[in-house]
């Protein structure tokens, strides 16, 4: 079975692994491990926790610190470059994943997690594309110059883009980026829809029907994106799969009907075209990943457990590959 995963964040852990590289390593991920498992293309966050820069004064929407940040996610771009090969190259475009499937090389997508290192600065769009990056995710964790981020707090969760924010996504959309709305507020979801022309991601985002944590996505959420050609992938950290005795069960680890309920229900509301993965491998302790996933060694695990939910082999090629491949064609080319 060959598939995509929308989102890990192994360049962010790598840079801190000094005896490690992308080729082979200790992580969720590497490409030795991703070309066992038949993957045909891993989309690999450059992330930043602004909060590591701006230290005890706290985190502000723009300013130097910003600076400092976006130059750690121009460090990863370059040591993502670096670990190309004859079996893995960077790829910018849903041809240059088939071209490279061709050959029997693994693609690597290159994203932003936090849009805030562009620091109210457009010519660093162009600046980020123009190094390899196709998405951004407008936020992590903060308030950025682009909005904020998903919050408990009602005021937060409600709050749209900034006016820069909107410049962004019409931006992102002009040059061919993929414009990523996980950890995202709810009011900047919604003006992501009413502004992008073109299909919008929810890279690493579960139902919060099922599961009611802020990361995830509302039904209407869910059903917006398959309406408009998006698509959500499904994340495998525990927390966002089911909260400790919720549904029924005993609190502890989550487990791979977890993962196989909320690709169901994700399924069901946005439709068989709208779903993939975004499984956030190395961007939590391990711990956290569900029973019986310890990386990318284990995908057919999911597999065996879709189709023993009663997945049709369409649809689980369609989660695994085509849907992913079909939203880079409409908004990268």
């Amino acid at each position: 079975m060959k598939w995509i995963d929308m989102h890990c964040d192994t360049l962010s852990m790598l840079l801190e692994e000094k005896n490690a590289g992308l080729d082979r390593n200790s992580l969720c991920i590497d490409i030795a491990r991703l070309k066992a498992a038949g993957s045909a293309a891993q989309f690999f966050a450059c992330y930043v926790n602004a909060a590591d820069f701006f230290g005890e004064s706290g985190v502000r929407k723009i300013g130097i610190p910003w600076d400092r940040a976006y130059e750690k996610v121009l460090d990863m771009i370059a040591y993502a470059r670096l670990a190309e090969n004859a079996g893995f190259s960077i790829a910018h475009s849903a041809e240059d994943i088939r071209r490279m499937e061709q050959k029997g090389s693994i693609s690597g997508i290159l994203t932003v997690e936090e849009g805030g290192v562009l620091n109210g600065r457009p010519e660093r769009l162009d600046e980020l594309y123009n190094s390899g990056i196709r998405l951004i995710t407008l936020t992590w964790n903060h308030g950025n110059c682009i909005g904020s981020p998903n919050s408990r707090e009602r005021n937060e969760m409600e709050t749209g883009l900034t006016p820069f924010g909107i410049e962004t996504v019409e931006r992102m959309n002009e040059l061919g980026m993929i414009v990523d709305v996980s950890h995202l507020s709810d009011g900047g979801f919604w003006d992501c829809v009413r502004y992008s022309k073109r299909p919008i991601a929810a890279s690493h985002s579960n139902a919060r029907v099922l599961c009611p944590h802020p990361r995830n996505l509302t039904d209407e959420m869910l059903r917006a994106l398959g309406q408009n050609g998006g698509i959500v992938g499904v994340n495998f950290y525990g927390a966002f799969l089911r909260l400790p005795g919720a549904g029924g069960k005993a609190a502890g680890r989550a487990d791979i009907t977890d993962i196989v309920r909320h690709i169901r229900h994700m399924m069901n509301v946005a439709g068989e075209d709208a779903v993939a993965l975004g499984t956030d491998f190395d961007g939590f302790d391990r711990d956290s990943l569900p029973k019986g996933i310890e990386g990318v060694q284990d995908m057919a695990v999911l597999w065996e457990a879709m189709r023993r939910a009663g997945f049709t082999e369409r649809q689980i090629e369609k989660i695994a590959y085509e849907n992913v491949v079909r939203v880079l064609g409409e908004c990268i080319g």
